[in-house]
């Protein structure tokens, strides 16, 4: 299959267990690790996944702010787009209706990127299935491990921190 493991690794968070702060660090690592531009795709759904992860958690200013520059990167990426599987028209669609949804302050709703790759769509279900979650699954019940993830961590390395003596 002709996608990086990353971007299936993402794509799994996404639609799985809707953790879209470990999209965010499997897309953000594989585009740094491999030189990438800053006008990257993967900068673009980085930025989609980072958006949710906001708009969940209720920063609206935050949603909106890397939902635009989500939707202006990718107005210029169409082919790049449809060369990862997904159908551009209707991801666009969907995250101009989510974009919206923020601008009105209405709750949170999950979206599906959709994929029209068979075999990439395949493999996500699969995967999906075998960590225990329903692909696609628009009734979003994150634990707040996932929906907290990054102020967990920091309080964890603070916590870290305070535990390390040194010698």
């Amino acid at each position: 299959m002709p996608f990086s493991e990353a971007y299936v690794a993402f794509l799994i968070h996404f639609h799985g267990d809707r953790d879209y702060f470990e999209c965010h660090e499997v897309l953000e690592e594989h585009w740094k690790d491999n030189g990438m531009a800053r006008d990257s795709i993967w900068v673009g759904l980085i930025q989609i996944a980072v958006s949710f992860y906001h708009y969940r958690r209720g920063n609206i200013k935050g949603s909106l702010k890397l939902m635009d520059k989500a939707l202006h990167l990718l107005s210029y990426k169409e082919e790049e787009v449809l060369a990862l599987g997904i159908n551009y028209g209707h991801l666009i669609g969907k995250l101009k209706r989510s974009r919206a949804r923020m601008n009105q302050k209405m709750s949170y709703k999950p979206i599906n990127i959709p994929i029209n790759h068979p075999l990439l769509l395949t493999v996500c279900k699969n995967q999906c299935a075998l960590n225990g979650y329903m692909y696609g699954n628009l009734v979003d019940e994150a634990p707040d491990k996932i929906l907290h993830k990054h102020t967990l961590r920091k309080q964890q390395a603070a916590l870290s921190e305070k535990q390390y003596v040194p010698i």
